[in-house]
């Protein structure tokens, strides 16, 4: 796969990262509606994604006409409810589906008894037309949705799995302030894999934080490998990436 540079946009402060991230998407998404009636989009949910998510409710206004928009999000850990506090389902409806109208969502059922079952019909839902957008992080080992280095496949033959998460994105759930101690944290969740993101339209990448700057080095200047899935990033003929200075700090060290 040929590799290209990663277009980066590197701000001050987290919310002028995510300022810039909005106006990205904002403008993305303006070209997308202008072409075509329906657009289909993919969110992601962390604390990583706060200041990005504001300053889109934000920026949209009376200009976005949300209704056209179909919404997806890209993990949920199995064996939450919908309504459990650390659940992706409730950090988007807390931080982004209460505040705009978004024609429809399709949330992933993490409850849901055959996990293998709801893959599957979760992975119907995308399937059924292109991704035009997905709006991602890159966590601290390196992982894109809960692709972890472990299960990560360049390759993947299914478009949702279950997967096995590791010690460190656990730990980073933990470090996020998600759960109260490690042993609460789920080891289990299911994901959009990373031919998902190859093949949708553009990705807009939002990674602030110390904690990330490793992983970014690696995503941005290592070998292609799923020792950092995230890397994958740099074959995209439309993704865009958007630091903070300390996320973008082993960039130039």
């Amino acid at each position: 796969m040929p590799l290209r540079p990663i277009p980066t946009d590197v701000s001050p402060s987290r919310d002028e990262l995510g300022r810039r991230a909005a106006a990205h998407v904002v403008k993305l998404l303006q070209e997308i509606l202008a072409v075509q009636p329906r657009a289909r989009v993919v969110f992601a949910c962390a604390p990583s994604q706060n200041e990005f998510l504001a300053a889109l409710i934000t920026q949209s206004q009376s200009i976005i006409d949300w209704s056209h928009i179909d919404g997806f999000h890209m993990d949920e850990y199995i064996g939450l409810r919908a309504k459990h506090p650390a659940s992706f389902r409730t950090y988007l409806r807390q931080h982004f589906l209460n505040h705009v109208p978004l024609g429809s969502f399709a949330e992933i059922h993490g409850e849901a008894l055959d996990a293998e079952a709801e893959a599957a019909r979760y992975a119907t839902l995308l399937s059924a037309a292109p991704i035009n957008l997905i709006c991602l992080g890159i966590g601290e080992n390196g992982h894109i949705a809960f692709n972890d280095p472990p299960v990560a496949d360049f390759d993947d033959p299914q478009r949702v799995k279950v997967v096995q998460l590791d010690h460190a994105c656990r730990q980073q759930q933990l470090n996020d302030g998600c759960f109260a101690t490690l042993a609460d944290v789920p080891k289990q969740a299911l994901s959009l894999t990373i031919p998902v993101f190859r093949q949708a339209q553009h990705l807009s990448v939002v990674v602030p934080g110390m904690r990330k700057a490793q992983a970014v080095a690696a995503a941005c200047l290592g070998p292609l490998s799923t020792k950092c899935p995230a890397s994958i990033l740099r074959t995209h003929p439309s993704a865009r990436l958007f630091l903070d200075e300390f996320s973008a700090l082993q960039l130039t060290a």
